[in-house]
């Protein structure tokens, strides 16, 4: 049995990048843990029903998933910045501290959503292997509209060297990105059902499966 965590900027992130690999995880007897960055305020102008609605949709999909435990540090959507790295830093150290993961799963560091380059700067700052000597791999995940959406250079790249076949766990997958409503619509829209299943299915065509994720390892620690 492996502790597992996944990151997301928002929710949604950890379904369209790794939900396959999480359900995968869980059916063998991993645990898995959430850490949500994000979350939606009426002082930002968000309605209250659409506050209430999305904790709603964290506390289905955190079921539907099968998530040991879920962290939230409720950091406004879409206001983190360089500054927010400091403060951040130690409340992911802390959360780390107790899961003790052996594999994190990490946002893209240059995703073309700032919040998520921010939090993939404070994550990385938290592995440290003298620090945290339980952690045995990192890995970058990708998020349809985020990934692709980033400039074209090659220090940018997310270069996939990773893959997971997640062919008996798609459908659920798409059924569990379903609960996110607002996010989803129908396609040429990136984040819809369709384009969903088109890039795991390019994913899966490069791996010899009919469905994968992909990843970019940073780290495997063989110990």
């Amino acid at each position: 049995m492996k502790n597992v965590i996944v990151i997301s900027a928002h929710p949604d992130d950890e379904t369209l990048g790794v939900g396959g690999t999480m359900l995968k995880h869980i059916a063998n007897g991993d645990k898995v843990y959430w850490l949500i960055i994000t979350n939606v305020f009426e002082e930002q102008g968000f309605t209250k029903e659409r506050v209430e609605s999305r904790q709603e949709e964290i506390r289905k999909v955190e079921r539907m998933f099968g998530i040991t435990k879920t962290f939230m540090l409720n950091y406004p959507t879409m206001t983190l910045s360089s500054s927010s790295v400091i403060k951040m830093v130690p409340q992911i150290s802390k959360v780390f501290m107790e899961v003790k993961p052996e594999i994190i799963y990490s946002l893209n560091r240059s995703d073309a959503h700032s919040d998520h380059r921010v939090i993939f700067d404070a994550t990385i700052a938290c592995t440290k292997s003298f620090r945290y000597p339980f952690i045995k791999q990192i890995l970058m995940y990708e998020c349809i509209s985020e990934t692709e959406f980033a400039p074209a250079l090659h220090e940018k790249a997310f270069i996939p060297n990773y893959y997971v076949d997640i062919t008996d766990y798609l459908d659920k997958k798409l059924e569990i990105m379903k609960v996110f409503e607002s996010e989803i619509a129908p396609a040429p829209f990136p984040r819809s059902l369709e384009n969903i299943r088109a890039l795991a299915h390019f994913r899966g065509a490069s791996a010899g499966v009919h469905y994968a994720e992909a990843f970019q390892l940073l780290k495997f620690i063989d110990k």
